[in-house]
């Protein structure tokens, strides 16, 4: 083998290695853009589920206060008007 085919080699291995890592130095900036934007958008989407739940239990506080209140009064109701009628 001649020492102008080993250089010619040479340098067709080394301009592809410097294409692949151009092109992967690229993928990489791709990926953390992507995967920084992912991150942000999962941030607000826990933030809004926290929101959910915050008013899903207000809700349910609600509705057990006012069952309560419904059967308390309800209970005092009947009791007095059971009593009337005795």
């Amino acid at each position: 083998m001649s020492n102008e085919s080993v250089d010619l080699k040479l340098g067709v291995y080394t301009e592809r290695l410097d294409r692949y890592i151009e092109s992967q130095t690229e993928l990489n900036k791709t990926l953390t853009q992507t995967l920084s934007r992912l991150e942000t958008e999962l941030r607000e989407i826990n933030e809004w589920r926290n929101k959910v739940y915050g008013v899903k239990t207000g809700v349910v506080a609600l509705a057990l206060l006012v069952s309560h209140t419904v059967l308390v009064i309800g209970g005092i109701t009947g009791l007095i008007s059971w009593l009337n009628n005795r």
